[in-house]
């Protein structure tokens, strides 16, 4: 069967949709408070979340993967979301980090890792950004010095969601022979014993508590060559810009789905709470900011799903994932500021889930690539 817009959503779709229910409104949402004091979900979650088929959805079947198609990430992202749950960040591992391994990696590197991430065992994580080089990639200064059959680590990476938790790392590292060499590589690095390798403190984060987010560093940390992603050195940056298509469109994905949720919550909440002697919502000016708010995220849904067909048919190019990945997490922001504001000061109040969407929302417009760097894209195929 198909949606009214025509995305081929199946049976199939609709009872992982339902797995996909019960276990983050279940199993993960009544948790998401202690989890958020803690700065970390528990080991256990993941394994779960392997047991029911959760996890590499997409990931061939050879690879003990779902064998999907996009669709079932979608979902994933549309469940977790409207269950109001941060973490775990299963599209991060599911849609970022295994579908590097997926694409680019060697036999023995897809044999290895990849069944292992589908059960929960390995918890995926990016080593891109670092103290100095965000969305500017190829700034990055962390090097992996070649040593026979090995190379040697060494730099600092920072923002890292699972830097805590992870077992397996994509991290970028400069492989080239001198210092301002700009030739990036991917390294698939295995954190279980290495030696040199230190996980920084928690970091303290705006919103997004329950994510694990850490320092990361590496000082003369070795690694079989075997681990570089694909067996070919230079070719991170190309990986790096091929994947972060898909990433652009969940990060689309998870704003939509934001944005419907806050309004769903704002309409319930305005439609109860009565001011001068009338509910909130028979004020003009909130029946025309949620008029306005509707609209957009209409506007957004529709444009959202033919992104979703595109990528699904192999034509979203990079300029239209940028347009998605900007414009929705601009009105995420805008939308969700207004909702607290017709929430008056509940609105301000962590007790209301509308304030926790208000601090979640705001790294939206900066991860993925900034907002700015968006439009940079864009403007150039003008």
């Amino acid at each position: 069967m198909s949606d009214a817009i025509g995305l081929p959503y199946t049976e199939e779709h609709e009872m992982f949709r339902r797995t996909a229910r019960r276990f983050f409104t279940s199993e993960c949402a009544p948790h998401q408070g202690d989890w958020a004091e803690a700065g970390q979900v528990p080991r256990g979650i993941w394994n779960r979340a392997g047991e029911l088929g959760l996890l590499c959805p997409t990931i061939p079947a050879e690879y003990s993967g779902g064998g999907g198609d996009t669709l079932y990430s979608i979902v994933l992202m549309e469940e977790q979301v409207r269950a109001g749950v941060v973490a775990p960040m299963l599209s991060l591992h599911n849609d970022v980090v295994a579908p590097y391994v997926a694409c680019y990696g060697t036999e023995q590197q897809k044999a290895t890792l990849l069944p292992r991430m589908a059960t929960g065992e390995m918890v995926g994580a990016i080593g891109m950004t670092e103290p100095g080089a965000g969305s500017d990639l190829q700034a990055i200064g962390t090097r992996a010095r070649r040593d026979g059959d090995e190379y040697v680590i060494n730099g600092q990476k920072t923002f890292i969601s699972h830097g805590h938790m992870a077992d397996v790392i994509v991290l970028a590292a400069k492989t080239g022979p001198a210092p301002d060499d700009r030739k990036i590589s991917l390294i698939l690095f295995e954190t279980a014993g290495a030696v040199g390798f230190r996980r920084g403190r928690h970091l303290e984060k705006l919103g997004q508590h329950s994510a694990d987010t850490a320092e990361l560093f590496f000082d003369d940390v070795r690694v079989p060559v075997s681990a570089l992603l694909g067996g070919t050195e230079g070719r991170g940056f190309g990986q790096l810009m091929d994947r972060l298509v898909e990433e652009r469109l969940m990060t689309g994905v998870g704003a939509v789905v934001f944005i419907e949720r806050a309004l769903e919550l704002t309409i319930e909440y305005v439609k109860q709470r009565k001011a001068f002697g009338q509910r909130v919502i028979d004020f003009q000016n909130s029946r025309f900011k949620l008029a306005e708010a509707s609209t957009e995220a209409t506007v957004l849904r529709v444009f959202l799903d033919r992104c979703i067909r595109d990528f699904m048919n192999g034509q979203l190019d990079a300029q239209t994932a940028a347009m998605l990945k900007w414009w929705s997490t601009e009105q995420q922001c805008a939308i969700v500021d207004e909702c607290v504001q017709l929430h008056g000061g509940y609105g301000y109040m962590l007790d209301y889930p509308i304030a926790n969407m208000w601090l979640d929302a705001r790294i939206s417009k900066i991860y993925g690539g900034s907002n700015e760097i968006m439009k940079e894209i864009i403007a150039r195929t003008l």
